[in-house]
Protein backbone atom coordinates (compact mmCIF):
# COMPACT_ATOMS: atom_id res chain seq x y z
CA UNK A 1 0.00 0.00 0.00
CA UNK A 2 1.50 3.79 -1.10
CA UNK A 3 0.84 5.64 2.20
CA UNK A 4 1.56 8.78 0.88
CA UNK A 5 -1.47 8.23 -1.74
CA UNK A 6 -3.95 7.17 1.14
CA UNK A 7 -3.36 10.93 3.47
CA UNK A 8 -3.67 12.40 -0.03
CA UNK A 9 -7.03 10.80 -0.71
CA UNK A 10 -8.16 11.01 3.25
CA UNK A 11 -6.99 14.52 3.40
CA UNK A 12 -4.72 13.23 6.44
CA UNK A 13 -1.90 15.96 5.64
CA UNK A 14 -2.82 18.97 8.29
CA UNK A 15 -2.60 15.80 10.82
CA UNK A 16 0.19 13.22 12.98
CA UNK A 17 -0.70 9.69 11.11
CA UNK A 18 0.61 6.04 12.19
CA UNK A 19 0.04 2.77 11.45
CA UNK A 20 -0.47 0.69 14.40
CA UNK A 21 -1.80 -3.09 14.76
CA UNK A 22 -0.25 -6.23 13.82
CA UNK A 23 1.28 -4.46 10.35
CA UNK A 24 3.78 -3.63 12.29
CA UNK A 25 4.85 -6.65 14.04
CA UNK A 26 6.66 -9.31 12.07
CA UNK A 27 3.03 -11.55 12.81
CA UNK A 28 0.30 -10.64 10.83
CA UNK A 29 -2.05 -12.62 8.12
CA UNK A 30 -2.49 -11.38 4.42
CA UNK A 31 -6.56 -11.22 5.94
CA UNK A 32 -5.38 -8.26 8.49
CA UNK A 33 -6.50 -4.93 8.38
CA UNK A 34 -4.32 -1.94 8.44
CA UNK A 35 -4.91 0.30 10.91
CA UNK A 36 -3.53 3.61 11.29
CA UNK A 37 -4.32 6.03 13.90
CA UNK A 38 -4.86 9.96 13.14
CA UNK A 39 -3.90 12.32 15.44
CA UNK A 40 -7.11 14.95 14.66
CA UNK A 41 -8.02 14.84 18.46
CA UNK A 42 -11.69 14.11 17.29
CA UNK A 43 -13.61 11.82 19.40
CA UNK A 44 -15.18 9.95 15.69
CA UNK A 45 -15.89 6.56 15.97
CA UNK A 46 -13.68 4.01 13.92
CA UNK A 47 -13.82 4.20 10.03
CA UNK A 48 -13.47 0.86 8.19
CA UNK A 49 -12.96 1.11 4.06
CA UNK A 50 -11.25 -0.27 1.21
CA UNK A 51 -8.00 1.38 -0.52
CA UNK A 52 -5.94 0.00 -2.75
CA UNK A 53 -7.78 -4.03 -2.32
CA UNK A 54 -6.81 -3.40 1.12
CA UNK A 55 -9.13 -3.04 4.18
CA UNK A 56 -8.47 -0.09 6.01
CA UNK A 57 -9.33 0.54 9.80
CA UNK A 58 -8.79 4.45 11.07
CA UNK A 59 -8.39 5.51 14.48
CA UNK A 60 -8.83 8.96 15.78
CA UNK A 61 -6.49 9.83 18.23
CA UNK A 62 -5.60 12.24 21.02
CA UNK A 63 -2.16 13.71 22.09
CA UNK A 64 -4.27 14.37 25.84
CA UNK A 65 -5.48 10.90 25.88
CA UNK A 66 -5.24 9.01 29.29
CA UNK A 67 -6.72 5.50 28.63
CA UNK A 68 -4.19 3.06 29.28
CA UNK A 69 -6.36 0.71 26.94
CA UNK A 70 -5.65 3.46 24.12
CA UNK A 71 -2.13 4.39 24.73
CA UNK A 72 -0.58 0.86 24.59
CA UNK A 73 -2.11 0.46 21.37
CA UNK A 74 0.85 2.73 20.08
CA UNK A 75 3.26 0.94 21.79
CA UNK A 76 6.02 0.26 18.12
CA UNK A 77 3.31 2.38 16.19
CA UNK A 78 4.63 3.20 13.03
CA UNK A 79 5.12 7.14 12.18
CA UNK A 80 3.93 7.89 9.01
CA UNK A 81 3.33 11.05 8.58
CA UNK A 82 4.48 13.73 11.42
CA UNK A 83 5.49 16.93 10.25
CA UNK A 84 5.71 19.00 13.90
CA UNK A 85 7.12 15.91 15.77
CA UNK A 86 4.24 15.76 17.93
CA UNK A 87 3.82 12.22 17.76
CA UNK A 88 7.16 11.81 18.20
CA UNK A 89 7.54 13.04 21.38
CA UNK A 90 4.89 11.51 22.13
CA UNK A 91 5.41 7.82 21.52
CA UNK A 92 8.53 8.69 23.72
CA UNK A 93 6.36 9.74 26.38
CA UNK A 94 4.50 6.74 26.30
CA UNK A 95 8.49 4.64 26.03
CA UNK A 96 8.89 5.88 29.43
CA UNK A 97 6.02 4.31 31.14
CA UNK A 98 5.06 1.61 28.78
CA UNK A 99 5.68 -0.96 31.81
CA UNK A 100 3.39 1.08 33.77
CA UNK A 101 0.44 1.37 31.45
CA UNK A 102 0.69 -2.99 30.38
CA UNK A 103 0.05 -3.36 34.21
CA UNK A 104 -2.82 -0.83 34.84
CA UNK A 105 -4.38 -2.30 31.90
CA UNK A 106 -3.87 -5.69 33.16
CA UNK A 107 -5.56 -4.33 36.33
CA UNK A 108 -8.52 -3.00 34.40
CA UNK A 109 -9.11 -6.27 32.70
CA UNK A 110 -8.72 -7.97 35.88
CA UNK A 111 -11.42 -5.82 37.44
CA UNK A 112 -14.19 -5.92 34.44
CA UNK A 113 -13.58 -9.99 34.50
CA UNK A 114 -14.45 -9.70 38.58
CA UNK A 115 -17.42 -7.40 37.63
CA UNK A 116 -18.77 -9.89 34.98
CA UNK A 117 -18.46 -12.35 37.11
CA UNK A 118 -20.60 -10.53 39.47
CA UNK A 119 -23.19 -10.07 36.97
CA UNK A 120 -23.45 -13.81 35.77
CA UNK A 121 -23.85 -14.78 39.44
CA UNK A 122 -26.55 -12.39 40.06
CA UNK A 123 -27.87 -12.50 36.63
CA UNK A 124 -28.40 -16.51 37.18
CA UNK A 125 -29.96 -15.47 40.71
CA UNK A 126 -32.69 -13.15 39.09
CA UNK A 127 -33.00 -15.16 35.64
CA UNK A 128 -31.58 -12.34 33.68
CA UNK A 129 -31.24 -13.66 29.61
CA UNK A 130 -27.86 -12.01 29.87
CA UNK A 131 -26.07 -13.56 32.51
CA UNK A 132 -23.98 -15.95 30.31
CA UNK A 133 -22.75 -13.31 27.82
CA UNK A 134 -21.72 -12.00 30.71
CA UNK A 135 -20.12 -14.92 31.60
CA UNK A 136 -18.15 -15.03 27.91
CA UNK A 137 -17.30 -11.14 28.47
CA UNK A 138 -15.92 -12.11 31.69
CA UNK A 139 -13.86 -14.72 30.40
CA UNK A 140 -12.09 -12.64 27.21
CA UNK A 141 -11.23 -10.18 29.79
CA UNK A 142 -9.36 -12.57 31.86
CA UNK A 143 -7.64 -13.69 28.82
CA UNK A 144 -6.60 -9.56 28.57
CA UNK A 145 -5.66 -9.08 31.79
CA UNK A 146 -3.11 -12.32 31.29
CA UNK A 147 -1.38 -11.36 28.47
CA UNK A 148 -0.78 -7.44 29.20
CA UNK A 149 0.99 -8.55 31.96
CA UNK A 150 2.89 -10.24 29.07
CA UNK A 151 3.09 -6.99 27.75
CA UNK A 152 1.25 -8.06 24.65
CA UNK A 153 -1.50 -6.02 23.39
CA UNK A 154 -5.34 -6.89 22.61
CA UNK A 155 -5.29 -8.08 18.92
CA UNK A 156 -8.60 -10.10 18.34
CA UNK A 157 -7.15 -12.05 15.34
CA UNK A 158 -4.05 -13.21 17.26
CA UNK A 159 -4.98 -13.74 20.96
CA UNK A 160 -5.58 -17.25 20.73
CA UNK A 161 -2.61 -17.94 19.35
CA UNK A 162 -0.30 -15.52 21.46
CA UNK A 163 -1.87 -17.49 24.72
CA UNK A 164 -0.37 -20.79 23.59
CA UNK A 165 2.77 -19.23 23.01
CA UNK A 166 3.45 -17.76 26.51
CA UNK A 167 5.90 -19.39 29.05
CA UNK A 168 5.34 -20.98 32.09
CA UNK A 169 4.53 -18.79 34.90
CA UNK A 170 2.21 -19.20 37.88
CA UNK A 171 0.25 -16.10 36.37
CA UNK A 172 0.15 -17.60 32.77
CA UNK A 173 -1.12 -21.32 33.94
CA UNK A 174 -4.46 -19.19 34.59
CA UNK A 175 -4.45 -19.54 30.69
CA UNK A 176 -6.66 -23.32 31.27
CA UNK A 177 -9.17 -21.45 32.93
CA UNK A 178 -9.83 -18.91 29.83
CA UNK A 179 -9.99 -22.20 27.73
CA UNK A 180 -12.19 -23.73 29.92
CA UNK A 181 -14.56 -21.25 29.99
CA UNK A 182 -14.39 -19.40 26.52
CA UNK A 183 -15.75 -22.58 24.72
CA UNK A 184 -13.18 -22.75 21.86
CA UNK A 185 -13.77 -26.68 22.10
CA UNK A 186 -17.15 -26.20 20.40
CA UNK A 187 -15.80 -24.71 16.95
CA UNK A 188 -16.80 -26.32 14.32
CA UNK A 189 -17.44 -24.87 10.42
CA UNK A 190 -21.20 -24.47 10.74
CA UNK A 191 -21.18 -22.93 14.22
CA UNK A 192 -18.58 -20.32 12.97
CA UNK A 193 -20.57 -19.72 9.71
CA UNK A 194 -23.57 -19.15 12.51
CA UNK A 195 -21.71 -17.02 14.99
CA UNK A 196 -20.42 -14.90 11.95
CA UNK A 197 -23.55 -14.06 10.59
CA UNK A 198 -24.83 -13.08 14.36
CA UNK A 199 -21.43 -10.90 15.00
CA UNK A 200 -21.95 -9.69 11.60
CA UNK A 201 -25.44 -8.12 12.72
CA UNK A 202 -24.74 -7.28 16.15
CA UNK A 203 -20.92 -5.29 14.78
CA UNK A 204 -23.74 -3.40 12.17
CA UNK A 205 -26.00 -2.22 15.25
CA UNK A 206 -24.08 -1.20 17.49
CA UNK A 207 -20.97 0.13 15.67
CA UNK A 208 -22.33 0.77 12.14
CA UNK A 209 -18.84 1.45 10.72
CA UNK A 210 -18.53 -1.80 8.01
CA UNK A 211 -16.79 -3.61 10.60
CA UNK A 212 -18.40 -6.85 8.81
CA UNK A 213 -15.79 -6.57 5.83
CA UNK A 214 -13.36 -7.21 8.06
CA UNK A 215 -15.26 -9.50 10.48
CA UNK A 216 -16.03 -11.79 7.12
CA UNK A 217 -12.61 -11.74 5.64
CA UNK A 218 -11.41 -12.59 8.97
CA UNK A 219 -13.78 -15.95 9.09
CA UNK A 220 -12.84 -16.83 5.73
CA UNK A 221 -9.08 -16.90 6.86
CA UNK A 222 -9.82 -18.95 9.68
CA UNK A 223 -11.74 -21.72 8.45
CA UNK A 224 -9.62 -21.52 4.98
CA UNK A 225 -6.79 -22.47 7.08
CA UNK A 226 -8.50 -24.54 9.25
CA UNK A 227 -8.09 -22.27 12.18
CA UNK A 228 -11.59 -22.82 14.07
CA UNK A 229 -10.26 -22.35 17.65
CA UNK A 230 -9.12 -19.23 16.29
CA UNK A 231 -11.85 -18.18 14.29
CA UNK A 232 -14.34 -18.75 17.64
CA UNK A 233 -12.04 -16.93 20.01
CA UNK A 234 -12.04 -14.02 17.15
CA UNK A 235 -15.53 -13.48 16.91
CA UNK A 236 -16.48 -14.03 20.83
CA UNK A 237 -13.74 -11.58 21.65
CA UNK A 238 -15.23 -9.17 18.52
CA UNK A 239 -18.87 -9.67 20.57
CA UNK A 240 -17.29 -8.93 23.71
CA UNK A 241 -15.87 -5.52 22.86
CA UNK A 242 -19.67 -4.96 21.39
CA UNK A 243 -21.47 -5.71 24.29
CA UNK A 244 -19.06 -4.33 26.83
CA UNK A 245 -20.40 -0.83 24.69
CA UNK A 246 -23.93 -0.88 25.52
CA UNK A 247 -23.69 -2.78 28.65
CA UNK A 248 -25.30 -0.35 30.57
CA UNK A 249 -28.05 -0.17 28.25
CA UNK A 250 -28.85 -3.94 27.66
CA UNK A 251 -30.99 -4.89 30.01
CA UNK A 252 -33.57 -2.42 28.05
CA UNK A 253 -32.58 -4.39 25.13
CA UNK A 254 -33.85 -7.88 25.88
CA UNK A 255 -34.28 -8.36 22.02
CA UNK A 256 -30.50 -8.56 21.55
CA UNK A 257 -30.36 -11.68 23.41
CA UNK A 258 -31.85 -13.37 20.25
CA UNK A 259 -28.61 -12.47 17.74
CA UNK A 260 -26.15 -12.54 21.36
CA UNK A 261 -27.01 -16.05 22.22
CA UNK A 262 -25.60 -16.99 18.86
CA UNK A 263 -22.56 -15.01 18.30
CA UNK A 264 -20.84 -15.54 21.74
CA UNK A 265 -22.67 -19.28 21.37
CA UNK A 266 -23.72 -18.61 25.26
CA UNK A 267 -23.90 -22.01 27.54
CA UNK A 268 -28.31 -22.65 28.65
CA UNK A 269 -26.98 -24.68 31.80
CA UNK A 270 -27.30 -22.59 34.20
CA UNK A 271 -24.86 -24.72 36.89
CA UNK A 272 -22.30 -25.04 33.99
CA UNK A 273 -22.75 -21.46 34.00
CA UNK A 274 -22.24 -20.81 37.23
CA UNK A 275 -18.53 -23.06 37.74
CA UNK A 276 -17.37 -21.01 34.82
CA UNK A 277 -18.10 -18.03 36.42
CA UNK A 278 -16.22 -19.27 39.59
CA UNK A 279 -13.40 -20.40 37.63
CA UNK A 280 -12.92 -16.97 36.12
CA UNK A 281 -13.44 -15.17 39.61
CA UNK A 282 -11.01 -17.17 41.22
CA UNK A 283 -8.16 -16.55 38.36
CA UNK A 284 -8.89 -13.37 38.11
CA UNK A 285 -8.56 -12.68 41.75
CA UNK A 286 -5.35 -15.05 42.79
CA UNK A 287 -3.48 -12.64 39.72
CA UNK A 288 -4.70 -9.42 41.30
CA UNK A 289 -3.41 -10.60 44.63
CA UNK A 290 -0.25 -11.60 42.57
CA UNK A 291 0.07 -8.22 40.96
CA UNK A 292 -0.10 -6.25 43.99
CA UNK A 293 2.11 -8.18 45.73
CA UNK A 294 4.50 -7.20 43.19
Amino acid sequence: MNYEDLIKDKSWSDHPVGLSGCRTDDYFFDSCDYDFTVFDDTSQTDEIFQFQNNIVRAHHGSFSETSSKKLIQYDNLKIIHDESWELRMFLSKIKEKRLNLYKDFAKNSLIESLFCCEKTKSGIKEENIFASCWQKCASYFLSEGILALNQYKPSPTHMLDALRKLEKTPINEKISTVNETVGIERSTPSLLERMLKSTIGFSDLVEKNNHSLVIQQKHDYFVKNSMLSDCYFYLGYINKENFVKIKNSIEKQPDLFHILKISFDVQADTNLLELHANQVQKSAHEILETVSRG
